[in-house]
């Protein structure tokens, strides 16, 4: 009996470490990466003087927006104070399923409004519309004579936003000069807009480990950052061609997988910030969280059968990027690790070591991935949250269904 004990107690371990290892590497190789405060920008990117500056690209803007009434007026006339040329940039909205009053107060500003009708929504879908939609409104415009700033023929660049996503002034000025660097993928530094509660505190420091692991440590040795859904930007060109083979909930993992199956580059640009609004209910966090799951899994399976020809063609950030993929959540990993250490310790002391070996690796890391102006007595008070966030992932586990690409929407402005 203590044979086959001792046999599950390595190959749990085994299955697990992989996930801690991986988290670990990154997160050492943050350290090597210059930091900087979460809501400044560098006298590097912004451009000194005029004779300095690049020539505009043209952005297509877009804001997908399901049922976000509470949240894209204040979004969308914020993004219009940007200190940018108005006849450079065309802001479109996505409207699914929002009210007549919130349309009618959208029509009153200088933005293209777009109403589908879908029998189901996606955010693929809203986006899909509007790479359809848009030059054939704007063309139909241009033939009557109807002179606007935002209104244009061609765009150099997409960026997509969320329709809870706040950005600064200079936003697209910064982006701007990121772009002139030749870049056709950039991820911008989505932090958090709100801290009223302990979900929304916890839920902003996963995002910001996130942001150090998966993408600032990832650029530091040469690997394309992953993408996170909103902040994103691309050449409007491979997007248009693109954006069509978009079919999951989770458009920007199959997005990241064409990139990276074109070796094309993801930039992350730590110093450009879009805000954004973090969960704030236990419900919210849990459907979240399933949705997350759900998309990880259905990611994996996408990608695999890639595999032999990325290993053939020595496709490194392919091959990383689907091992993204199989990691076991952090969340999951804190309640395991102490619980299955917990139980090992009463069974056979000597056998627990490796796994308290394996929590303080792990602990470790997600403290070095936290950004340093963020490591305060405050994460402590917070932290009694993390059991019932925690308990709720565990109850996600039962309810992943790698063939369910149904939209789970996050509600905002609650």
């Amino acid at each position: 009996m203590w044979t086959t004990i001792h046999t599950i107690d390595w190959l749990l371990w085994i299955f697990m470490a992989p996930s801690v290892i991986y988290v670990a590497f990154y997160a050492f190789v943050s350290l090597f990466s210059k930091r900087s405060p979460l809501t400044t920008h560098p006298s590097d990117l912004r451009p000194q003087t005029l004779d300095l500056r690049p020539q505009p690209f043209s952005f297509l803007i877009l804001f997908p927006a399901y049922k976000e009434d509470a949240v894209i007026l204040h979004s969308v006339k914020q993004f219009l104070n940007q200190c940018y040329p108005q006849e450079c940039y065309q802001v479109a909205v996505i409207s699914d399923h929002m009210t007549d009053e919130t349309n009618d107060q959208l029509r009153q500003l200088p933005i293209t409004l777009l109403q589908p009708s879908f029998e189901k929504s996606s955010k693929a879908k809203a986006l899909q519309y509007a790479i359809k939609k848009i030059p054939t409104l704007n063309s139909q415009r241009h033939r009557v004579g109807e002179q606007s700033s935002g209104i244009l023929s061609t765009f150099n660049y997409i960026v997509i936003l969320d329709a809870d996503n706040v950005v600064l002034p200079d936003f697209l000025e910064l982006l701007n000069t990121v772009c002139h660097q030749g870049y056709q993928a950039i991820q911008c530094h989505r932090c958090a807009k709100n801290s009223n509660n302990d979900i929304a505190v916890l839920d902003g420091i996963s995002e910001e480990i996130n942001n150090t692991i998966f993408r600032k440590a990832h650029n530091t040795i040469g690997l394309s950052s992953a993408l996170i859904g909103s902040g994103m930007c691309f050449t409007y060109d491979w997007f248009k061609q693109h954006v069509e083979e978009l079919s999951s909930a989770v458009e920007d993992r199959e997005l990241e997988s064409m990139l990276l199956q074109e070796r094309i580059f993801v930039k992350y640009e730590n110093h450009i910030p879009v805000f954004d609004e973090k969960v704030t209910n236990h419900d919210n966090f849990e459907r979240q969280r399933l949705r997350w799951l759900n998309g990880q899994l259905q990611t994996l399976f996408l990608m695999l059968p890639n595999i032999p020809h990325a290993i053939a063609t020595g496709n490194i950030n392919y091959i990383d990027k689907t091992i993204q993929q199989a990691l076991i959540p952090r969340s999951i990993l804190l309640v395991l690790i102490p619980f299955l250490g917990l139980i090992i310790l009463l069974l056979a002391p000597a056998w627990s070591v490796k796994w308290w070996g394996l929590l303080l690796v792990l602990c470790l890391s997600l403290y070095i991935a936290i950004p340093a102006q963020m490591r305060n007595k405050m994460i402590l008070g917070k932290l009694a949250s993390f059991p019932k966030l925690a308990f709720r992932m565990l109850k996600n586990l039962f309810h992943i269904n790698k063939n369910n690409k149904d939209f789970l929407h996050t509600k905002h402005g609650e």
